[in-house]
């Protein structure tokens, strides 16, 4: 979508360019179709968008969020005519929302800004903002633009510790900030009910909400208490149709794992894959659905519904250079870090004359709470014996699953 000419009275009458999500709420941020990836780590195959609003009062007129400072010029533009911005509210103080205020307030010199102090303590850690600029707000606080109030609400670790999000009653309207974002560079500026966006919103959710879901999830009761209409995150597409993204995340956090295997594997020569395919046709005969992944030119995009939903994870490597295969010990990382849902683990693989680092699955997972279940491990290719492991490792699990109330 376009951005849209409109004209608007509130003490004067400016003409900008913004895109329009309820009378005198408007979207002025920032599309970024070619990002590739996002903190050098997450893929965006769609690109991703740095969203602010502009909240126009009666009496005041208030800029929620900014952008990375490389984007300044674009967010001054989306901002032309607007002679003056009352108050800067910031959720949180990464830049890719935060970068832009130190430059803002020196063009809107009568501007505040507004946030809670764990955030003030943080954004003065990473920018420049002198104490006087700043006005904290409690949480639970209110500050009023006229026939418009501004809520701040405290919501910590989505996905850092000083996250904010804030609301307008009077237009049903929330401010989520990264909480319920997708990294997807829209077209059409509402999700309605895209499966592209909420595919997006799935991947976003994976790589940065998960690893916090238990205490998310208790924010997520919170929102109950807000009457919606839009929810408009920091990346990615205005929510219009609300329920859907909460109900999802409802899914995503609190929905127990299904009986489902995910096996990604990484085969230098090809016995480890032999030994997966081959652990996964034994699951399938015993009831277990099951994904392989090969890992080799995998993105964790591509992993992102498997690690919401599977039960188990076995993941798979050779032995590279006396050591796991790299792609394996990444993804290792990962599974620490972000904790999935899955409730047991196991590695397999094959080596060639040392069989020690496919030993040491204990070390691979040391923060993540997941019981293992087994470790077979093949010198060269695999053999019969080691199939009949295989076939052992299916039925531990199966007997695992059986126990979590899967069969």
């Amino acid at each position: 979508m376009e951005t849209c000419a409109l004209t608007f009275e509130s003490r004067g009458e400016f003409a900008v360019s913004k895109i329009a999500i309820k009378e005198d709420i408007f979207w002025v941020g920032i599309k970024d179709p070619d990002r590739e990836l996002f903190d050098g780590l997450m893929p965006l195959p769609q690109g991703t968008t740095y969203n602010a609003y502009l909240v126009v009062g009666s009496e005041k007129t208030a800029l929620i969020d900014t952008c990375e400072p490389e984007f300044i010029n674009e967010l001054t533009a989306n901002l032309e005519g607007v002679d003056q911005i009352d108050y800067i509210v910031s959720h949180h103080a990464e830049q890719d929302h935060s970068g832009s205020i130190p430059l803002l307030l020196e063009r809107y010199p009568e501007s505040t800004l507004l946030c809670i102090q764990k955030n003030k303590d943080m954004l003065q850690t990473l920018l420049t903002i002198p104490d006087d600029r700043i006005q904290v707000i409690e949480d639970g606080g209110e500050v009023s633009l006229g026939n418009k109030t501004i809520r701040f609400e405290h919501f910590p670790w989505v996905h850092w510790p000083e996250t904010t999000l804030t609301y307008i009653p009077e237009d049903k309207v929330l401010f989520p900030c990264d909480f319920l974002g997708s990294h997807y560079c829209w077209d059409n500026l509402f999700a309605g009910d895209d499966p592209v966006v909420y595919k997006g919103a799935l991947e976003y959710y994976v790589q940065i909400m998960m690893l916090y879901s238990t205490m998310t999830a208790k924010h997520l009761d919170r929102l109950k208490e807000f009457d919606l209409e839009f929810i408009c995150p920091s990346h990615g597409s205005v929510y219009d149709k609300p329920q859907i993204i909460l109900d999802l995340y409802e899914k995503w956090m609190r929905d127990p794992p299904e009986n489902k295997v995910l096996i990604p594997y990484v085969s230098a020569h090809g016995s480890t894959e032999i030994m997966a395919k081959h652990l996964g046709k034994a699951l399938e005969k015993r009831g277990v659905d099951v994904e392989l992944k090969n890992l080799i030119g995998l993105s964790l995009n591509e992993l992102a519904d498997d690690l919401i939903d599977a039960s188990t994870i076995v993941l798979g490597s050779s032995v590279i250079m006396a050591a796991l295969h790299p792609l394996a010990v990444y993804t290792a990382f990962l599974l620490d870090r972000l904790k999935p849902k899955a409730k047991f683990a196991a590695l397999i693989g094959s080596y060639g004359w040392s069989p020690n680092p496919l030993k040491k699955a204990d070390e691979l997972f040391p923060s993540w709470k997941v019981e293992l279940v087994g470790n077979v491990l093949s010198k060269g290719h695999p053999g019969d014996d080691t199939l009949a492991e295989l076939d052992e490792l299916a039925d531990e699990i199966v007997a695992k699953h059986r126990e979590v109330g899967l069969f």
